[in-house]
């Protein structure tokens, strides 16, 4: 598995490196940092470490920029605390966010929870569900509805399939937490809230509203729609 790390600590890029290495995910990274997209599209990555500060330009352009070519799961590595920073983050396609200084078990973890969870389920997400009058391809990762189609992240996508498993059932929190990340000690609780929100947000756009409720102090239903 390669790894694309954007970090212009050259300190940290080699301690992530090295330990990775040694679980067999390749560490590369941008050897100029005005041309990023022009190395991630050579190396062609299965994931993507990034630094929101950075030379140039910030790790939230570079987001941006992958996102409008690629799904690749993409983690955020920050030493800056404002939880707007965590939230802008997620709202633009992040998987998830790790701050500064981090444990690199905690980090290893959720790179090797996200690369299970992205490419060990290709096979089980061939097949295409209907809801609610609405497609869900998990192998294209996307939603159709009523002649409009919603792209969804990996995450988003996983979360989705969970939920349709159980629907019309509460699915806890917790449990959505573990099947996501593995480890609900290595996640702040506002990761999963705040990919729920995108998705909810998403399937509103394309008309389907309402359709993911939140049962508090429970967790969260996929309910089915009498139309």
């Amino acid at each position: 598995m390669k790894i694309f790390l954007i970090e212009d600590d050259n300190a940290i890029f080699e301690l992530i490196k090295e330990r990775f290495n040694g679980w067999n995910l390749q560490v590369g990274g941008p050897p100029d940092f005005q041309k990023v997209m022009d190395s991630f599209i050579e190396e062609k990555p299965q994931l993507v470490i990034i630094d929101i500060q950075l030379p140039a330009y910030d790790g939230f352009h570079w987001c941006r920029e992958i996102r409008t070519v690629s799904k690749v799961p993409i983690i955020f590595l920050s030493s800056r605390d404002h939880p707007m920073d965590m939230v802008m983050a997620m709202q633009m396609g992040a998987d998830d966010f790790v701050q500064k200084p981090f444990h690199m078990e905690v980090l290893l973890a959720k790179v090797q929870a996200i690369l299970r969870r992205t490419y060990d389920y290709v096979e089980e997400q061939s097949e295409i569900t209907r809801w609610n009058d609405a497609t869900v391809d998990y192998a294209k990762g996307v939603i159709n509805f009523d002649e409009k189609v919603c792209e969804l992240t990996k995450n988003e996508l996983f979360i989705l399939r969970i939920l349709l498993q159980h629907v019309d059932k509460i699915v806890s929190r917790d449990e959505l937490i573990r099947k996501l990340w593995d480890d609900e000690r290595f996640v702040n609780d506002n990761t999963l809230s705040v990919n729920v929100n995108r998705l909810r947000q998403k399937l509103e756009d394309i008309g389907l509203e309402n359709v993911i409720v939140t049962k508090k102090g429970l967790g969260y239903m996929a309910i089915t729609i009498t139309r």
